[in-house]
């Protein structure tokens, strides 16, 4: 098989995919007993460009998997943690701009009675 291209794959289906990874598998296997019965060298050199095909038909699968779990998880209230967004832990606990603008009865209370006083500056 020649190298397989990431383009390429993108617009097929799952189960094509899954066919053409374990047909690169069994070409693989192939190549492997060749390389142990003292195979040509073009099929020495082959085994890696089969390797990176399979990492590549592998990569296609998990991105669409993910891209299909995040169009389902679109504006539901729970996501799984993976496709919530990273940034840091201390960024991740901190308040909701709705928490932070939150007042106590007391507060409230304080700020109608004492609310801050405004001048009248003559220049």
């Amino acid at each position: 098989m020649a190298k397989v291209k990431a383009k390429e794959l993108r617009g097929k289906k799952k189960e094509e995919l899954t066919k053409q990874l374990d047909d690169l598998k069994v070409e693989l296997a192939n190549l492997r007993v060749a390389k142990v019965t003292g195979g040509a060298a073009s099929k020495l050199s082959k085994i890696r460009v089969v390797r990176k095909s399979i990492a590549r038909v592998l990569t296609v699968i998990h991105q669409t998997q993910k891209e299909n779990l995040r169009k389902f998880y679109r504006g539901k209230k729970y996501k799984p943690q993976d496709l919530r967004p990273k940034k840091t832990r201390a960024i991740r606990r901190l308040l909701t701009p709705r928490q932070l603008n939150l007042k106590t009865k007391k507060d409230q209370r304080k700020q109608r009675l004492y609310s801050k006083r405004k001048y009248a500056v003559k220049e």
